[in-house]
C-alpha cells in the first residue's frame, strides 16, 4: 500500500497486480548509466524489478526480431525513431498515452510510442588535434582532414542512420557526393557510436562525423579534450522512442515504467546525461531545441527506405 501511495503521488498511474512479481524486461539502447538509473528509480517507487538488456539500437532490434516466435522483451527504448515506426506499422506495439506526456511536443509522441528524450548529431572535435574548426559537414572532406575523420555505422547506430536519412532528404545528390569525397579522404566507419568516438578521444583521429552530442558532452564533463560543433547547414534530431510490445504479459507494469520515465524524476535523470528531455518544461543541461538548426524530414517515408539507404552507404564505403 505504501508503494502504491508513493507511486500515485509522483504521477505514476498503474494498477498493482500479480504482474509485479515478475521482472519487467526492457531492451534499451544506451546510455547504460541512464537505463540503470531509471530502472533503479522505478523499482524504488513501485517495487517492480526491471531486467535490462543493454546494447546498440541495431543489436536490440535484431534480438527482438530473432525472438519473434517466443517474445522476451516487454518494452524497448531505442536510439532510432525508425524502429518505432517499423514496429508500429507491423502492429507490434501496444497503444498507450501517458498522462505525463502532456508537455511532450506532438512531433515526439504518437498513440503507440513516445520519446524518452532526444540527442542531436554533431561533429565531435578533438581540441588538441590542431585541425581547423569545421563549420559545415562537407568541410570534413577537405584535404586538412585527410585520414582524420571517423563516423558511426548507420547499420549499427540508429542516430547515424537518422543523420544520413536527414541529409539525403535535404539534398540527395550533394550528400552522396560528399560521402564519396569523405571516403576518398580516408574516413573510417568502425562500428557504433563508441567505436567511432574512441579514436578521436585517443587522438589517433581528429573528428567524428555524426557524433551523438550527449555522449560528447559527457566525455567533455569528465575532462576529455573534446567538444561539440553543430554544423551551420543544419543537423538532425534523434529522438529515443519508448515502446511497449503488444506481446507483453506485463502491460500494467510497462505503462507504469513509461509514466516514470516521463515523470519529473525520470526526465531529470534524462537531462542529467546531457540528453534533451522529451518534456519541454524540464531544463536541459546542454543546448535546447530552440538553439539548434534542425533538418526536418519525413521520418515515416525515411523508415520505408531505410534498408536501401543503409545498403547504398555500405556499398559506397566498401569501394
Amino acid at each position: 500500500m505504501k508503494k502504491l501511495l508513493v507511486a500515485l503521488a509522483t504521477g505514476l498511474t498503474f494498477c498493482v497486480s500479480a504482474q509485479a512479481a515478475e521482472p519487467l524486461i526492457v531492451y534499451s539502447a544506451g546510455p547504460k548509466p541512464l537505463s540503470s538509473a531509471l530502472a533503479k528509480g522505478f523499482e524504488a517507487e513501485t517495487g517492480i524489478a526491471v531486467e535490462l538488456f543493454q546494447s546498440s539500437a541495431g543489436k536490440i532490434m535484431a534480438r527482438y526480431q530473432s525472438e519473434k516466435a517466443n517474445p522476451h522483451a516487454d518494452m524497448m527504448i531505442s536510439a532510432a525513431w525508425s524502429h518505432a515506426i517499423t514496429l508500429d506499422a507491423a502492429d507490434e506495439l501496444l497503444a498507450y498515452t501517458s498522462p505525463n506526456a502532456k508537455k511532450v511536443p506532438s512531433a515526439l509522441k504518437t498513440k503507440t510510442y513516445v520519446a524518452q528524450g532526444a540527442a542531436a548529431l554533431a561533429i565531435a572535435y578533438n581540441t588538441k588535434s590542431g585541425l581547423p574548426l569545421p563549420h559545415k559537414w562537407a568541410d570534413l572532406a577537405k584535404a586538412a582532414y585527410q585520414d582524420q575523420v571517423t563516423m558511426p555505422d548507420p547499420s549499427s547506430s540508429g542516430s547515424a542512420l537518422s543523420l544520413l536519412q536527414g541529409l539525403v532528404t535535404k539534398d540527395q545528390k550533394s550528400t552522396w557526393a560528399m560521402f564519396a569525397d569523405l571516403k576518398s579522404n580516408g574516413i573510417i566507419v568502425p562500428g557504433a557510436n563508441k567505436a567511432a568516438l574512441t579514436p578521436v578521444l585517443q587522438g589517433s583521429r581528429g573528428v567524428v562525423f555524426g557524433a551523438v552530442d550527449y555522449i560528447v558532452f559527457g566525455s567533455k564533463a569528465k575532462g576529455e579534450s573534446i567538444d561539440v560543433i553543430y554544423p551551420t547547414d543544419g543537423t538532425v534530431l534523434a529522438p529515443r522512442p519508448i515502446m511497449i510490445m503488444k506481446s507483453t504479459p506485463h502491460a500494467a507494469a510497462a505503462k507504469a515504467f513509461v509514466d516514470y520515465i516521463l515523470s519529473d524524476k525520470g526526465q531529470a535523470l534524462v537531462a542529467s546525461r546531457f540528453l534533451l528531455p522529451a518534456r519541454t518544461d524540464i531544463k536541459a543541461k546542454r543546448p535546447g531545441y530552440n538553439d539548434l538548426s534542425i533538418i526536418e524530414f519525413d521520418q515515416l517515408k525515411a523508415a520505408h527506405s531505410a534498408t536501401a539507404t543503409k545498403q547504398k552507404f555500405a556499398k559506397l564505403m566498401a569501394q
